[in-house]
């Protein structure tokens, strides 16, 4: 029970009302110049607690920093490749805006005013509404726990991202894409990627013992994710989740020849069953053959009006070229220099890894150039090869619950997307308008 006791200040006597919150903790409800008022204080702080409206009025006053430091990241429960994100965007785009700002004091005109700073500064409509998202997740725990009485961001609109189609490679282009892969262990990896559907994290995680050989089921029950290792709870760099990303174990059917080529991959590594099936390496690049520069003609006039051949070191430092030639030749002399202890060799760069595939490293050593070199004229990431897995199986006319099941996907309206994705897609709808029209000149 609360209670108010007698102070003197500054040669009055003066009372102050305490009240216990909710942890039993002594709080004071404030300091009054009569005895009466100081009551009437504590027993209101009282009866809000037993209504449920009041903890620590203090904790609202603490800024949006502390908050989120002391309380929000350690204690909200999220995936560490989240967490990482979610801290990565505070500290670029909320701390400098709401990091000094009391708790209390944040409004919705607060977030606004934000909003149009960032839209003035140049961030994309993307950024800004995930950053917005963290906000929202931020606030409404402070409302659940009574820090704050308003919710600031709720009801404050971001730009509008547009849905773009999405590209989708057809199976000729992916074959284009295929035959320039480096070696047969990517192309093996990418060709379980198009087969199966699975992201990146659940194909680099894959291990013998999830393929049943017998049966030609593939069980997808783990998945790894690289982060950094301030995120990670052992300091490691790849973090591996003993669920895939929708939370449950699935199983899906591989074909005959997937699985032959599979089999034959463990035996010539000598992989165990609990081995990766996939493992980071670096592919043997192939031999270039530089073309004779007598062949290649000359590099365009430099500042003092000479020209010099192409496929040449004076091409590159001369000329200014950066034709392909030119800084080909330009790197083969460096190279040279390096092998023979020249120009301050440094050591070979070395990838952190436990034997997992990093992302980055695969898509700009393997994947990128691999496109480049098709040829295609549009730009996949690998992400994309489950897009086209979908569109590929629906397109051949495989039914949308089993599609669904194979992609791990928690609602069939996301499945449904799929539908009709190829460029092809619109033929039968052109053969039909094509028909129809054709009867007015008949």
């Amino acid at each position: 029970m609360g209670y108010s006791r007698k102070r003197l200040r500054s040669g009055k006597w003066h009372y102050t009302a305490y009240y216990r919150d909710l942890k039993g903790v002594e709080r004071s409800a404030g300091t009054f110049t009569s005895k009466k008022e100081a009551d009437k204080a504590w027993q209101r702080a009282e009866a809000k607690i037993a209504e449920g409206r009041l903890g620590n009025p203090g904790r609202g006053r603490q800024t949006f920093q502390q908050y989120v430091e002391e309380t929000w990241l350690p204690n909200h429960e999220m995936e560490p490749s989240t967490r990482q994100g979610y801290t990565y965007s505070l500290y670029k785009h909320l701390m400098p805006e709401f990091g000094p700002m009391r708790m209390v004091d944040i409004l919705p005109e607060h977030i606004r005013q934000w909003v149009t700073k960032m839209k003035e500064s140049g961030v994309k409509p993307v950024t800004l509404r995930y950053n917005k998202i963290i906000l929202s997740a931020i606030f409404s725990t402070a409302f659940d726990d009574q820090i704050i009485f308003i919710h600031p961001s709720k009801g404050v609109k971001t730009p509008t991202v547009p849905k773009k189609p999405r590209t989708i490679i057809t199976p000729e282009q992916f074959e284009m894409v295929y035959k320039q892969l480096p070696d047969d262990d990517t192309r093996l990896l990418v060709e379980t990627a198009i087969e199966t559907g699975l992201r990146w994290g659940e194909l680099t995680e894959l291990r013998v013992s999830d393929l049943d050989c017998a049966t030609r089921i593939l069980t997808v029950s783990r998945a790894v994710v690289e982060i950094n290792p301030k995120f990670h709870p052992e300091g490691g760099r790849f973090l591996v989740k003993e669920y895939p990303k929708d939370k449950e174990y699935r199983r899906l059917k591989l074909t005959a020849q997937l699985v032959t080529k599979i089999q034959a991959h463990v035996k010539d590594q000598r992989l165990g069953p609990n081995s990766l099936l996939f493992t980071h390496h670096s592919p043997v690049p192939a031999l270039r053959v530089a073309p004779n520069p007598e062949t290649l003609g000359f590099t365009e006039p430099n500042a003092a009006g000479r020209t010099y051949r192409h496929g040449t070191i004076s091409g590159y430092s001369n000329g200014k070229c950066r034709c392909r030639h030119c800084k080909d030749a330009y790197a083969a002399y460096r190279a040279e220099r390096r092998a023979a202890g020249k120009d301050s060799p440094r050591n070979p760069r070395t990838r952190d890894t436990d034997g997992h595939i990093p992302r980055d490293w695969f898509r700009k050593q393997i994947w990128n150039p691999a496109l480049v070199a098709a040829g295609i004229q549009i730009h996949v990431r690998m992400h994309g090869l489950r897009h086209a897995h979908a569109s590929w199986l629906l397109a051949g006319g495989a039914d949308l619950q089993v599609v669904k099941e194979r992609l791990g996907h928690a609602s069939i309206a996301t499945t449904e997307k799929y539908l009709h994705t190829l460029p092809d897609a619109d033929e039968t709808a052109l053969d039909a308008l094509t028909k129809i029209r054709a009867r007015a000149t008949s």
